[in-house]
């Protein structure tokens, strides 16, 4: 059995879980993500083992990194395995359809399941599930919260005005974050 691996790496928009084993990353999830893990005692803290993805995520949030290249391995069925690889294939910036990406895997009649395992996706941002929304245009779900939805698509020039994110959730965000921030270090 391989040992597991974390780190937390603070970012505008929330303190991020980085999970690994000792080849890939297997998990980033955002504070209070829904369907994240709970960290277990027998995981080890090593910062040094992120350094590669903490350096891509700082440019990505600079806004100086499109598009990552760190090892990944989530764990998934062969359908959500199918579908995230899919979701890589978004580009930064653009945003498509549930409708559209059960087309993209060839199953148009999936939207559903392909709603439920881009819901699934266990390495958030990287595997950019946040670039799929509503076919009317609407932002929905996200396991990290609409609002950090908002702000990824707006970071990336894919919100329409209607939905950008108002700076009381960008602030309130933060504070979130600071909260759990200060209560993970007692």
């Amino acid at each position: 059995m391989s040992t597991t691996y974390f780190h937390e790496f603070p970012s505008p928009i929330g303190s991020l879980l980085l999970v690994s084993n000792d080849d890939s990353l297997t998990g980033l999830y955002m504070t209070d993500h829904s369907g994240g893990p709970e960290r277990q005692s027998a995981w080890q803290r090593d910062e040094s083992r992120f350094a590669e993805v903490c350096e891509q995520l700082a440019a990505y949030f600079a806004g100086n990194l499109r598009n990552f290249d760190v090892p990944v391995e989530p764990a998934g069925t062969e359908f959500q395995l199918k579908v995230w690889n899919e979701l890589r294939q978004i580009p930064y910036g653009e945003t498509i359809s549930y409708g559209e990406l059960a087309r993209r895997i060839d199953q148009p009649a999936a939207s559903r399941a392909v709603g439920r395992a881009n819901g699934q996706n266990p390495i958030s941002i990287i595997i950019p599930c946040h670039r799929v929304i509503g076919s009317n245009g609407t932002l929905t779900g996200y396991g990290g919260g609409l609002d950090r939805k908002r702000w990824l698509l707006d970071h990336e020039g894919a919100v329409p005005e209607s939905h950008k994110v108002h700076p009381d959730a960008a602030s309130r965000i933060r504070k979130e974050t600071v909260q759990t921030l200060a209560f993970d270090a007692e």
